[in-house]
């Protein structure tokens, strides 16, 4: 997924600053909490996209949602809305706990197939992979897309390799025009 350059500023900025005050550990979860809650709620997402309702609504109800949380969460969250970024919360969140897992050595892994894994075929694709590194804590996602037919894609941060059926097929196909 592409993270918007918006996005990717926001997290550095607030990155930054919880390294200098010593609570980036908090932050870090609670950037999980707001992508958890943003990703399951459909009418907070409209609510936050909605050019019609007003700024400061807006922030008072952020507030009454994201109530339990630390001071310099709130703060971000005001900023984020007050500058008119609101629609972009949830990817700046998102990139946030991206830099954390960074800096902490955290591989993202991401497995799509054409229907869902048992844990012990995943942990099976992940040990046969040179990409994985395996001293690393890695947090796998695994995503279903039935347009892949079989197999499996497996992206390892920018690097992938594609074992779908769908792909196989591909490569038969061009090799039947060529000849």
């Amino acid at each position: 997924m592409l993270t918007s350059k918006v996005a990717k500023r926001y997290a550095q900025g607030l990155l930054n600053f919880t390294q200098e005050s010593g609570n980036t550990d908090s932050v870090f979860t609670e950037m999980g909490d707001i992508v958890k809650t943003i990703e399951k709620s459909k009418q907070l997402q409209s609510f936050f996209a909605s050019p019609i309702i007003d700024v400061k609504k807006k922030v008072s109800i952020a507030l009454e949602i994201f109530k339990d949380f630390s001071p310099v969460t709130k703060s971000m969250l005001q900023l984020i809305i007050k500058q008119g970024r609101e629609s972009q919360m949830q990817n700046i969140a998102q990139e946030f706990i991206n830099k954390v897992e960074d800096m902490n050595g955290v591989q993202r892994i991401t497995i799509t197939s054409a229907s869902a894994l048992s844990s012990e075929n995943i942990n099976n694709i992940l040990k046969s992979s040179e990409l994985v590194n395996h001293d690393n804590k890695f947090d796998v996602k695994s995503i279903i897309n039935p347009e892949i037919l079989g197999g499996y894609i497996l992206r390892v941060g920018d690097q992938q390799v594609d074992a779908s059926v769908k792909s196989k097929l591909s490569k038969l196909k061009k090799e039947f025009q060529l000849n």
